[in-house]
C-alpha cells in the first residue's frame, strides 16, 4: 500500500480573501466615480423638485392673496401668516404644509420678489452644491425661470 499523501493542493482561505480585497478595491475605484455622479445629480433633481413645489404653494398664495410675498416676508409666507406689510387679507391656510426652506446642500433657497430674470413673479434659486451663484455639474444653480443661453 501507498502511504496517503497529507499534501493538498489548492488556495487557501486567507489567499481566497486577498484576492476578493483586491477585486473590491478595483471595483471600488472604477465604480466609485460613477456612483458619486448619480448622487450628484439626484441632489440636483431634488433641488428642481423643491422648487417646483415652492412654485405651486407661491402661485397658490398669489391666487388667494392678490400678489406673491414679498421679498422680506420670504417664503416663511407660505406657512406662517405674514406678519409685515403687505398683510395678506385671505391668507387661508398653511400654503405648504412641510416648510422647504433649504436646499439638499443645506443652503437657503434664495427668494426674490420681484425677480431679476421674471419682474412680474420671483426668482426661486439653489446655488448648488458650492453655495454660490454660478457653477457646473453639481455646483451648477437650480433656478425658477426658463435659461435662454445666460
Amino acid at each position: 500500500m501507498k502511504p496517503l499523501d497529507t499534501k493538498q493542493s489548492g488556495i487557501t482561505l486567507v489567499q481566497l480573501l486577498i484576492v476578493i480585497v483586491i477585486l473590491a478595491v478595483i471595483a471600488a475605484v472604477l465604480l466609485a466615480p460613477r456612483l458619486l455622479g448619480q448622487a450628484g445629480r439626484a441632489l440636483q433633481t431634488q433641488a428642481a423638485e423643491d422648487i417646483e413645489t415652492l412654485g405651486i404653494a407661491l402661485d397658490r398664495y398669489a391666487k388667494d392673496n392678490g400678489d406673491y410675498p414679498s421679498s422680506e416676508q420670504g417664503l416663511k409666507a407660505l406657512w406662517e401668516h405674514p406678519e409685515e406689510p403687505p398683510i395678506p387679507i385671505y391668507w387661508l391656510t398653511p400654503y405648504i404644509q412641510i416648510p422647504i426652506t433649504e436646499d439638499p446642500w443645506g443652503n437657503p433657497y434664495i427668494y426674490v420678489r420681484p425677480g431679476v430674470h421674471d419682474q412680474y413673479g420671483y426668482d426661486l434659486i439653489s446655488f448648488g452644491s458650492d453655495g454660490v451663484e454660478g457653477g457646473s455639474g453639481e455646483a451648477e444653480d437650480v433656478v425658477s425661470w426658463i435659461r435662454r443661453d445666460e
